[in-house]
């Protein structure tokens, strides 16, 4: 179902499938779009293929739990400057289910698509596994504005995307949530290749970074660069650091990101302070270290 951005404009409609495709920091408005969009009584599933975790918990209850489907959309998309919107043939489509219902006429209906599809039963792995690549190279890239591909040509930069994937693994861990493969991204592979040496892990890494990103800007780039005053990097980094906080994990790299790119979508004039500075971050880094009483700091 499609819906207009404005509430009043909104007029309740039949459907079988709503899509919740907004940024996370619009998800409570899209609720109150379905309310009013969706008629009492209505048993429509509701489809969450947004980044980050938390929008199906808020989802479900609005509308109940067995009527959410988690999707991990692993498809790059790509908006050119007439704002028209491309789609690589590569990637896929991961669903779980969020209550009890498993929603399989919805699962046959993206299998009779070209898409590859994988079905999996924990939605918090799901949504966590996503997020572990969405940690890597998109808050920093941010942060300093510059590509992915500028990323792993600095072996200390770099180092900081390797700790990033460490802090959400064990804060996965610390939480008993799985990490599962995605269509065309073994997450499981990321995190064990995250535990090798820097050096290492950028020769394994580098290429397949750049390759699928390149000079695409990520995300939180673009949010930043439209100027909309808020990111979904607290639905990213953001909800590492608090994950973290709840259960005794140390996340400095992810909580220096979430902290200073918050402050520079409330505060653009701040960006100033750290495009294309990349001491300026990692100095911001060192700080969240010697907090978590993470020494030598920047390690």
């Amino acid at each position: 179902m499609y819906a207009p951005r404005r509430p009043e404009a909104v007029t309740p409609v039949a459907a079988d499938v709503a899509i919740v495709a907004v940024k996370a920091y619009d998800t409570l408005g899209a609720i109150d779009t379905l309310r009013r969009a969706l008629p009492e009584g209505s048993d429509a599933a509701i489809l969450c293929p947004q980044n980050g975790v938390g929008n199906e918990e808020r989802l479900a209850a609005a509308f109940g739990a067995d009527r959410i489907l988690a999707a991990a959309l692993t498809v790059p998309v790509e908006i050119g400057d007439d704002g028209t919107v491309s789609a690589a043939m590569r990637g896929g489509i991961a669903l779980a289910p969020v209550g009890s219902l498993a929603h399989n006429w919805l699962v046959a209906a993206f299998e009779r698509t070209a898409i590859p599809v994988k079905v999996g039963s924990d939605y918090r792995a799901l949504k966590w596994s996503k997020l572990a690549l969405n940690v890597m190279a998109n808050a920093s890239c941010a942060i300093l504005d510059v590509p992915p591909s500028r990323l792993v040509e600095s072996e200390r930069l770099f180092e900081l995307e390797l700790r990033a994937v460490r802090e959400t693994r064990a804060v996965m861990a610390k939480m008993g949530v799985a990490a599962v493969d995605l269509p065309r991204y073994p997450v499981r592979a990321l995190f064990a290749v995250a535990s090798l040496p820097v050096a290492a892990a950028r020769l394994v890494l580098a290429r397949r970074i750049a390759g699928a990103r390149g000079s695409k800007p990520p995300s939180l780039v673009l949010d930043l660069r439209a100027g909309r005053g808020r990111s979904e990097v607290d639905v990213l980094s953001g909800s590492v650091a608090a994950a973290g906080r709840a259960a005794g994990v140390a996340t400095p790299v992810n909580t220096a990101f979430a902290r200073v790119l918050g402050d520079i979508a409330a505060t653009p004039q701040l960006w100033a302070k750290y495009r294309e500075r990349p001491a300026a971050l990692l100095a911001e880094v060192a700080a969240e270290d010697l907090r978590f009483n993470v020494w030598p700091p920047g390690v």
